[in-house]
């Protein structure tokens, strides 16, 4: 049996030869670093508690509207109850649209990072 490297692709187009990469590195030793690195981890934590805060909300107010609505139990479709049916696939386009945001915009605060590192 061999051993195989598995890597991430690449996300960017190679350089050209000859060419540098204009990517530039604030040591984190730094207070200008510090500050960056502090301020990039305070608006991902903001991200994931709003995401998730946001994902619960949707979340209790679906369950909500399932145990509290009229006549929501008494729905059958293909014999199985409509409550059963929401909770069980209703709840998986949720979670995914939650990732999707959360991927999107932490990407955004990581792009916005990379660009005060690379002004400074």
């Amino acid at each position: 049996m061999t051993r195989v490297r598995v890597t991430a692709p690449r996300q960017s187009a190679p350089l050209a030869p000859g060419r540098l990469a204009s990517h530039r590195e604030i040591p984190e030793d730094s207070d200008s670093g510090r500050l960056f690195v502090r301020s990039l981890i305070r608006s991902q934590l903001r991200l994931a508690l709003v995401v998730a805060c946001g994902f619960l909300v949707i979340l209790s107010v679906f369950a909500l509207i399932l145990v509290y609505g009229p006549g929501v139990a008494e729905i059958r479709i293909v014999g199985i109850p409509l409550n059963w049916l929401a909770l069980g696939v209703g709840v998986y386009p949720v979670i995914g649209l939650s990732a999707w945001l959360y991927n999107r915009a932490a990407a955004r605060n990581e792009a916005r990072y990379r660009d005060l590192v690379e002004d400074k």
